[in-house]
């Protein structure tokens, strides 16, 4: 059964917000899919959403796979390396910030 893959690396948003995005997809239809991130309001919808066409349109360039009926066989959402910044504060001292990554894949297959 032939598969198509899509990932996305160091997305600038957390990767727990990104997954609860994630799990309302998995094992949809690319349709159903399709309809419920663009109606989400959660900025991983969006990012998510991106990932999925890139992984429908690598889809389409296999020739032997049915459009029609592909779904998300697999979403993963991991936690990728933190972007540091430090804030100055009071008596020359300066905070660290942590700003989270994420790394998507998804998988199609057809049902």
């Amino acid at each position: 059964m032939a598969e198509a893959k899509a990932r996305a690396t160091f997305i600038r948003m957390s990767s727990r917000k990104a997954r609860l995005v994630a799990d309302t997809i998995r094992g949809k239809n690319i349709e159903q899919a399709r309809a419920i991130l663009k109606s989400m309001p959660q900025k991983g919808a969006g990012i998510i959403l991106k990932v999925l066409n890139t992984a429908i349109a690598n889809a389409e360039q296999k020739k032997e796979m049915d459009i029609s009926a592909l779904y998300v066989k697999e979403i993963v959402v991991n936690g990728g390396p933190y972007l540091r910044r430090f804030k100055p504060r009071a008596m020359g001292r300066g905070v660290p910030i942590r700003r989270p990554t994420a790394h998507i894949r998804i998988v199609l297959a057809e049902k």
